[in-house]
């Protein structure tokens, strides 16, 4: 393939991505603080912070600009996404090797991470950690990324950071990048649809520009008829924040349904937010049976849009979530209160490690009785949590667990309280399968009693058959 065709072919968003920093429009004031601080690493002072945390709006240059700094700076930049770097042991390894780093031929290292904001509360609560011990002690400069830098997890990192926001880039900027990329493409557009765009983007670049790629390689062109006609999506950088004050604060149903249309929630969490904080918002009784009984229809309908394929039921969907829901409200207001976390949602991400454990044994499980793991979930594993839990004897549990090759993660889960009693079960005939009795001595191992005069003494490999027996 030659060059030309390759570059044909190169996304607009890597081709006219910022090469300088001045190419990185509308964040002069981000800018003021950003660049002092890289030079004052290369100057060898090191700065009080020794990391910044840009945030803001995604698209707005906050990646670009630190790519620009890197070139401009002749600086090595290493570029990670912190979504794939989560654990303490992964983070020690990458980011605190990167840390203290020297470079070979560049004048210095920065290290760029992408998406903080992705680490976990909890799953990955140990990759936070460990980033905050590596940052007080790094030789080389940390920026990390966030579109939303105030969740609580990163409360503890912003102490420790230097905070640079970056602020939505304007329609006019926006609309000027566009019509740059449209003379150098050599494109006929019209100024009307880069402004359609421009709108529709809300602020994000990259959306823009990945809209107009689309409408110029589809059809040749740009005007506002086929921007109008093409480009709808960019509405969907609604966040659920909005969704749900636009449906619960709504005057009208059309701006209801035009927020759930436009949020890109999947549906089934649209309906658990709505569905725990309808009782929060609405204070009369009325209005929230109107509401929930809106939602379980809406309910009905996207089962049978899923599961039979009616998708056309979908624009059902969103008048009951909604409309439906904004329109329940006629005998009271909305109460001043935050919105609550799902229940449903909490509990999926609390069981989340012990499903995971229930599948594995269900599969390995499955292989072993050659029938669906299905069916041993239905139909083997209650059995087994009443033998584990509720059968006297902890041995009989004990020797399932050893035959079906149970770890000490599914025997907790399957066994629950009784957990550590089957476990010393395990262990104990573990230990009489591997210490058998000495015939050289006639001592018997301890806690067994030594056979009596005239009794013939059991031969090893016929104990060992004798345990296998149970198996």
């Amino acid at each position: 393939m030659s060059v030309q065709a390759r570059a044909r072919r190169l996304p607009w968003v890597i081709k006219y991505r910022p090469r300088r920093i001045d190419d990185v429009v509308d964040q002069e004031r981000a800018k003021k603080v950003i660049l002092p601080w890289f030079r004052a690493w290369l100057e060898g002072r090191k700065p009080s912070k020794r990391a910044l945390l840009l945030y803001g709006p995604p698209g707005v240059g906050k990646t670009s600009l630190i790519e620009a700094i890197a070139s401009e700076y002749d600086l090595q930049l290493i570029e990670l996404n912190a979504s794939d770097y989560r654990k303490a042991e992964d983070v020690r390894r990458v980011v605190g090797a990167a840390a203290k780093k020297r470079p070979l031929f560049k004048r210095g290292i920065v290290i760029l991470l992408d998406e903080i904001d992705g680490i976990a509360p909890k799953e990955d609560a140990g990759g936070l950690t460990a980033l905050m011990e590596i940052i007080p002690e790094t030789e080389n400069p940390i920026v990390m990324t966030a579109n939303d830098p105030w969740k609580e997890q990163l409360r503890p990192l912003r102490n420790l950071v230097e905070m640079v926001q970056f602020n939505s880039l304007s329609l006019t900027h926006i609309v000027s990048l566009l019509q740059r990329i449209c003379d150098a493409e050599g494109l006929e557009c019209e100024r009307e649809a880069l402004r359609f765009i421009a709108e529709k983007s809300m602020g994000d670049l990259r959306s823009a520009i990945n809209d107009l790629q689309a409408l110029a390689e589809g059809y040749g062109r740009v005007t506002i008829g086929l921007a109008r006609a093409i480009v709808r999506g960019r509405e969907k950088s609604i966040d659920l924040w909005r969704v749900l004050n636009q449906v619960f604060y709504a005057k009208y149903a059309w701006t209801a349904k035009r927020a759930v249309t436009n949020s890109e929630e999947d549906y089934e969490t649209l309906i658990s937010w709505l569905n725990d904080n309808i009782p929060r918002k609405y204070s009369e009784p009325g209005d929230v049976f109107r509401a929930l009984d809106s939602l379980s229809r809406a309910t009905v309908f996207l089962s049978r849009a899923k599961f039979k394929g009616h998708w056309a039921l979908l624009s059902y969907l969103f008048d009951l979530i909604g409309p439906g829901v904004a329109m329940a409200r006629k005998e009271g207001g909305v109460e001043k209160t935050s919105y609550s976390y799902p229940d449903r949602i909490k509990l999926m991400a609390m069981t989340k490690s012990s499903r995971e454990i229930r599948e594995r044994l269900a599969l390995r499980l499955a292989r072993r009785l050659h029938a669906s793991s299905s069916t041993v979930k239905r139909e083997i594993l209650p059995f087994l949590y009443v033998i584990f839990r509720e059968a006297p004897d902890p041995t009989t549990a004990a020797r399932l667990a050893i035959g079906y090759e149970m770890n000490k993660d599914e025997v907790s889960l399957i066994a629950g309280k009784r957990s550590s009693e089957i476990l010393r079960a395990i262990d104990k005939i573990k230990r009489a399968r591997l210490e058998p009795v000495t015939e050289t001595t006639g001592k018997s191992r301890p806690g067994v009693e030594k056979p009596g005069k005239g009794k013939r003494r059991a031969k090893p490999e016929e104990k060992r058959r004798g345990l296998d027996a149970f198996f």
